[in-house]
C-alpha cells in the first residue's frame, strides 16, 4: 500500500509561450484527455480535482490490477475504434456509468508519465529521469491500453508529436533532476500551439466582475449550440464587449463542465443574450471535436466586422 493518503494533489504545468530547449529538460507529448491518477491495487481512479473515477473507467481500473501496486499519474485518453484519432468529448459520456457501453464507438486508454509510488516506497522525492525509468520498468510488460508517453530531449523531435501524434495538443516540459511536487511546485511547463476563429456570444458567466465569462456559441445544423466558456475577460474587454450585449430575455442555463475545459466539474450556469455579437477567441486546436474546445478559449478582441451569421459552422 502507498504510504501516503489517497488521492494526492497532483504536479500542474505552468503554462509558456517557448518550448524549453536547454540541457536538463526532457518533453512529452501532452495529449487531449483527462489528468488521473491510478493506484493499481485497489483499482482506484481519481481526477486532477479528486473526483473518484473508479466506477466511471472500470475497465482501466480492472486492467491497471494487473500491473504491479503503484500509484500512477497520467492521462485518460479516448481512442476511437474506426482509427481516425481520440476524441475528448467522448469521456464525458462515461459520468454516472459503471464503465463502457456496450454502443461506444470508443475505448478508454492511459497515458502514464509519472510514478508516485511502488507498493509502500515514496517515489516523489526521486529526480525524474529516474522515476521515468521505473515507470518504464512497470509498464514494460503491461496491457496495452496502459503505456507511458514518449520522452526525450531532443526540442526538435518533440516538436514533430505536435499534430503527428493522434490527440497531441502541445509538449510538457520537466526538468531530469527534479522532483515531483504538487502544484506548480512541480517546476513543469507546457506548451501548447494555439490557433483563432470566431465565436458568438450567447450568454455571460461568473457572479463577480473578475469571473465574468462569455459563453461561446456556433451554428450546427441550422442551430446555435453553446461550445464552451472563455477565459475570465480582462477589464478592457468587459468595457468593450458589455454595452453591445442584450439579455435574451430567457432564464439562466447551464453548460457542462466537460465544455468548458474542465473534466468533472460542475456545469456553468449563466444568462442567456442574444446571439448578435461574434468575438475572436484563441483556441488550443483549429477545429471542434464535436463542436466544443478541449480547454476554455482566451477571448482576444470583438469582431464588430463579422455577423453571426458569418460564423462558419465548419471551422
Amino acid at each position: 500500500m502507498p504510504p501516503f493518503v489517497l488521492p494526492l494533489p497532483l504536479a500542474r504545468a505552468r503554462a509558456v509561450t517557448a518550448v524549453p530547449e536547454a540541457r536538463g529538460w526532457s518533453l512529452e507529448p501532452k495529449w487531449d484527455g483527462w489528468r488521473c491518477q491510478i493506484h493499481t491495487a485497489t483499482r482506484r481512479i481519481w481526477s486532477r480535482r479528486g473526483t473518484d473515477l473508479s466506477r466511471a473507467f472500470s475497465d482501466v481500473a480492472a486492467v491497471a490490477a494487473e500491473l504491479p501496486d503503484a500509484v500512477l499519474d497520467g492521462e485518460l485518453v479516448a481512442v476511437l475504434d474506426d482509427g481516425s484519432g481520440v476524441a475528448f468529448d467522448r469521456l464525458q459520456s462515461r459520468a454516472g456509468r459503471r464503465g463502457p457501453r456496450r454502443d461506444a464507438d470508443f475505448t478508454v486508454h492511459a497515458a502514464f508519465f509519472d510514478v508516485l509510488a511502488v507498493g509502500d516506497t515514496d517515489w516523489r522525492p526521486r529526480p525524474y529521469a529516474e522515476r521515468r525509468l521505473e515507470l518504464l520498468r512497470l509498464l514494460e510488460a503491461g496491457p496495452a491500453r496502459l503505456r507511458p508517453v514518449p520522452a526525450t530531449e531532443d526540442a526538435g523531435q518533440a516538436l514533430t508529436w505536435v499534430g503527428a501524434l493522434a490527440g497531441v495538443e502541445g509538449l510538457v516540459g520537466k526538468r531530469t533532476l527534479a522532483p515531483y511536487a504538487a502544484g506548480f511546485a512541480s517546476g513543469w511547463v507546457k506548451w501548447r500551439e494555439r490557433h483563432t476563429t470566431e465565436a458568438v456570444v450567447i450568454g455571460v458567466a461568473g457572479t463577480t466582475p473578475e469571473t465574468q465569462a462569455l459563453v461561446l456559441g456556433r451554428p450546427r445544423d441550422g442551430r446555435m449550440h453553446a461550445v464552451g466558456v472563455s477565459l475570465p475577460l480582462t477589464p478592457n474587454q468587459r468595457l468593450a464587449v458589455g454595452p453591445l450585449l442584450h439579455a435574451s430575455g430567457e432564464e439562466m442555463r447551464e453548460v457542462p463542465g466537460a465544455a468548458c475545459g474542465l473534466p468533472g466539474a460542475d456545469a456553468v450556469r449563466y444568462w442567456p443574450v442574444k446571439a448578435e455579437v461574434v468575438v475572436e477567441i484563441e483556441v488550443d486546436r483549429p477545429g471542434t471535436e464535436p463542436g466544443r474546445y478541449g480547454h476554455r478559449p482566451r477571448v482576444r478582441r470583438v469582431r464588430g466586422d463579422l455577423s453571426p451569421d458569418l460564423v462558419d459552422d465548419e471551422q
